[in-house]
């Protein structure tokens, strides 16, 4: 991926709009549904309304006190600001709906440097987590409403994507629980084709998120642009979800892998909200300011995604309809010239046959010696892997080796084999000793534990 140096325009910018302010949110509850509207804005020169429409079960918001609303929608915003912050970078965030604590304020900084470091790193921002942003606050502003009690029952909630990790949590807890529920924020054709073919096509929470244009705008003419930490909105948001369903356990798909640094030896991560760090620091923060009794904890943390593929070609129904394509998201199909694509194939061709990942993806991928670039960059054989959500270098290595040493040399496809002449002499772990591992930094509960080893346990 190329990357810009905007150290200037980032300097040029904080100068300009020195201030960010989160205004304020108003929600109105229309035809069954909650609308959430945001106003942020730049020194009063630019302004931001970004929204949100939630489904409200019948009398969900009776249960709810109106400050723990309160204090959920506002959380949302938080996370939301990130998305519009970005485009200026502007030394100060004002926020006016309430005061944050000093140790709140410790968890939102290190959200948006560790969550923008793609960002920072892309645009070649050279910045410290101190010197990044600051907040200030009304002066007299309160603090954000305690934490609510609501009595919840022990039923699950699971944010998918549409992605193979996500479905083999649905397929799993759909067995454990009574009245599990799917849910998605934008969900495209594959998401809600998955959910549906999952039974779930009635229990399955639907979140529409508008983006303002203005902020299209600004990236058209040029402001600071790049990714944000996607996945912890997605935690805010399950949070309003459990609220208004009642279910008290947000199932995520977060694995092993995630934790890995993209950049070899730096803390730059493409996965860092779905890191063990955010989740431990999220659930922390949860049960200090928000709710005690709802839990957030990735089902998959412990596996590895080999793991997970060998879990996910048990389930052949799913192999039509799962998608893990970003650039063929909108078109419902794999672009098969992305990390994304590559990746995927490379785990599925571990356990499933030749034939049937053509029939998946429509071409051989390891045909494609375009595609040998992206392969060193999976393999650990350039300084950094690619910013996507994939897997650890050692899994690919594993799988890569695994499949060399599955065929006949003459028989090797070409980036297999241009893959062996660069590694020859490289030991790498076997695929057996990566379907062996176990993460013990986790926040299973004992019975979800036992749950998924006994799912370990039929790869045998």
């Amino acid at each position: 991926m190329l990357s810009t140096r905007n150290d200037s325009k980032f300097n040029q910018l904080r100068e300009i709009y020195p201030v960010f302010t989160f205004e304020g949110y108003f929600y109105t509850l229309k035809q069954g549904n909650l609308h959430i509207r945001y106003h942020f804005h730049l020194d009063d020169k630019i302004a931001f309304y970004p929204r949100y429409e939630f489904p409200l079960p019948v009398k969900s918001l009776d249960q709810i006190p109106e400050n723990c609303l309160s204090n959920l929608v506002f959380h949302l915003g938080m996370v939301e600001v990130i998305s519009y912050w970005k485009a200026t970078c502007s030394p100060v965030l004002h926020i006016k709906p309430f005061k944050l604590t000093p140790n709140q304020q410790a968890f939102w900084k290190k959200l948006f440097y560790k969550g923008l470091g793609e960002f920072l790193h892309l645009n070649k921002i050279d910045v410290s987590e101190k010197d990044l942003l600051g907040f200030s606050f009304e002066k007299a502003g309160e603090e954000t409403p305690g934490v609510f009690f609501n009595g919840r029952s022990d039923e699950v909630l699971i944010p998918i994507g549409g992605g193979k990790d996500s479905l083999v949590t649905l397929n799993i807890l759909t067995q454990t629980y009574t009245h599990p529920m799917a849910m998605a924020i934008n969900p495209v054709q594959a998401t809600r084709e998955s959910v549906k073919m999952a039974g779930l096509d009635k229990q399955f929470y639907v979140i529409q998120r508008h983006l303002d244009p203005t902020l299209l705008e600004l990236n058209q003419k040029g402001f600071l642009n790049g990714h944000t930490p996607f996945s912890s909105l997605l935690a805010f948001v399950s949070l309003l979800v459990s609220a208004f369903t009642g279910r008290n356990l947000v199932a995520l798909s977060n694995e092993d892998s995630a934790n890995e640094a993209t950049i070899p030896g730096t803390d730059i991560n493409h996965q860092y909200s779905k890191s063990y760090e955010f989740e431990q620091d999220f659930r922390n923060y949860v049960k200090r300011y928000i709710s005690r009794e709802i839990s957030y904890f990735s089902f998959l943390r412990p596996l590895n995604e080999l793991q997970i593929a060998a879990l996910f070609a048990r389930n052949s129904r799913y192999f039509e309809v799962f998608r893990s394509c970003n650039v063929g998201s909108k078109t419902n199909s794999w672009c098969c010239n992305c990390p994304k694509c590559l990746f995927t194939y490379i785990m599925l061709s571990a356990f499933v046959d030749e034939q049937r990942m053509v029939q998946i993806f429509g071409e051989k991928l390891f045909e494609k010696t375009s595609l040998m670039p992206l392969l060193m960059q999976l393999a650990g054989l350039t300084e950094e892997k690619p910013f996507e959500c994939v897997g650890t270098i050692e899994e690919v290595s594993a799988a890569l080796n695994y499949l060399i040493n599955s065929k006949p040399p003459a028989q090797l496809p070409a980036l297999l084999r241009d893959y062996q002449e660069k590694v020859q002499g490289v030991r790498f772990n076997s695929l057996e000793q990566q379907l062996q591992k176990w993460n013990g930094e986790h926040f299973l509960r004992d019975d979800h534990e036992k749950i998924l080893k006994q799912a370990l346990e039929q790869l045998k």
